[in-house]
């Protein structure tokens, strides 16, 4: 069985590089913005419906960056297949969700849906400088991450 997940990479005009810190399933997780492709949906218009639902952002999908080219069992049901795809996403209007300074830093609002629901995130900007492969947590992230820091 094959997960299709597809994310963005937002680098605002101070050079940031745009991540969301995720609890999910019991684990604390830093990857890129986005999510899961449903049946009947294209890839960029999955990316530009996770913004919107994840940060009421309305997007323009850019360039493609990095699809997965190797075997990534997923983390969560060892039985599914990962196949990430990567794109940059350029903000259409000024970003108006919470945006936090330090790594997993949630609010009450996002605790109560961690409650609720058992995950929660939020999001935060790495300097260009400072952000590097350890920046983010999943396998195929951090190949991302490389790859933007060697272009």
């Amino acid at each position: 069985m094959f997960n299709i997940r597809v994310y963005g990479i937002l680098i605002n005009e101070a050079n940031q590089v745009l991540v969301s810190d995720e609890f999910i399933r019991g684990a604390y997780i830093t990857k890129f913005p986005g999510g899961g492709l449903e049946s009947g949906e294209g890839t960029r218009d999955c990316l530009a419906r996770e913004f919107r639902e994840e940060m009421n952002l309305n997007v323009r999908v850019g360039d493609h960056i990095y699809t997965t080219d190797f075997y990534q069992p997923s983390a969560f049901n060892p039985a599914h297949q990962i196949i990430s795809i990567y794109y940059y996403a350029h903000p259409l209007e000024p970003i108006t969700a919470p945006l936090r300074s330090a790594p997993f830093d949630f609010d009450e609002n996002q605790l109560a849906v961690y409650r609720s629901s058992g995950e929660t995130e939020t999001f935060r900007f790495v300097d260009w400088d400072l952000f590097s492969e350890e920046s983010v947590t999943l396998p195929i992230d951090k190949i991302v991450a490389k790859l933007l820091k060697e272009r």
